[in-house]
């Protein structure tokens, strides 16, 4: 699939690469705003830029596709496509760094999109489907493959990087023990 002819033109491709570098950056480089009941969420926002930019990228694709026809395969596409915006060194294991979380010196290793920021994205963009439109159990973000494929990524990149993507259980505040009083000491108790 990583072999698949681009022909699209250069301008669309400039248009595409900006729209999704932008879309990924922006949710660590916009600043934080308090949701008001007139404006969309940051969420709901970075939703419809998410949305806009697959869009795009459907419209680029040779032959255009319609999002009727899109597929798990499709989606998959997109993600390796974003894979050249990343930011995220990942170690091959033949690089000495390996597993190292911090590693001492810089390597030739490539980057590629974070998990977690594929993982936002793909549920952003499941949203967005059905919110326009499209019915769940046609939901081309929600197949199979695209669930093996961003577990595939996140068992890659933690041991690539050294750095555990457990599920972080929940701490719940310990219950609170009622005070019992303390009794003065018997007589005779020494």
């Amino acid at each position: 699939m990583d072999s698949i002819p681009h022909h699209e033109t250069e301008s669309s491709a400039t248009t595409l690469q900006t729209t999704a570098t932008t879309t990924l950056l922006s949710v660590s480089s916009s600043p934080s705003t308090s949701p008001s009941s007139s404006t969309s969420s940051r969420y709901e926002n970075q939703k419809r830029r998410d949305w806009n930019t697959f869009g795009q990228y459907l419209k680029n694709h040779r032959p255009p596709l319609a999002l009727s026809r899109c597929s798990g395969a499709h989606v998959l596409e997109f993600l390796r496509y974003l894979d050249q915006f990343g930011k995220t060194k990942v170690h091959t294991p033949i690089c000495p760094f390996y597993g190292h979380p911090n590693p001492p010196a810089p390597c030739p290793c490539p980057l590629r999109q974070a998990w977690g920021s594929l993982d936002a994205l793909i549920g952003r963009l499941r949203a967005a489907f059905e919110e326009n439109g499209g019915k769940p159990e046609a939901n081309p973000f929600g197949a199979r493959a695209v669930r093996l494929y961003l577990r595939e990524v996140r068992d890659l990149q933690s041991k690539a990087r050294g750095i555990s993507y457990e599920k972080k259980k929940r701490k719940r505040p310990p219950p609170q023990q009622q005070q019992i009083p303390l009794l003065p000491p018997a007589p005779g108790a020494s």
